[in-house]
């Protein structure tokens, strides 16, 4: 099984900003926790950071075309705003889209109440922190039969 895990703007700068919000934990100790995680599932996976819309949905649409089982992705900031990764995750469904965000969305500004990519996933996780990303990744794994 391949999962693909897809990150938004500024999720590389995990461990320096709002470090109340979203922990001292940086990036690369995140990609580690996911991969040790992974391989205990026998799970292939494959990461990519972007702080651009586009880069995203061009990956969004690879996964497709790389017959990725399914994606984890904190579409970060864009979650708010972009109805165009909204329409690359509805465009390649039945792909199972798992969406994370390390934060409560829903306990934080109003705008960020708002997820365009939501109701295109099979579900939405939130505030768990980083240990979302596993819980995000084993959603996946039981939608498709693993």
């Amino acid at each position: 099984m391949k999962i693909m895990i897809l990150n938004g703007p500024n999720i590389n700068m995990l461990g320096i900003r709002e470090k109340d919000i979203y922990g001292s934990v940086n990036y690369d100790a995140l990609l580690k926790l996911i991969q040790e995680e992974a391989d205990q599932r026998h799970v292939e996976v494959k990461f990519y950071q972007s702080n651009h819309e586009g880069d995203l949905i061009d990956m969004i649409q690879k996964a497709y075309f790389e017959k990725i089982d399914g994606i984890v992705i904190n579409p970060a900031a864009y979650t708010h705003t972009s109805v165009a990764i909204a329409d690359a995750i509805k465009a390649i469904a039945p792909i199972p889209v798992v969406e994370i965000h390390i934060s409560n969305i829903n306990e934080r500004e109003e705008f960020r109440h708002i997820s365009y990519c939501a109701p295109y996933c099979i579900a939405q996780i939130k505030g768990e922190g980083i240990q979302g990303y596993i819980h995000a990744m084993d959603i996946v794994i039981e939608h498709c039969g693993g």
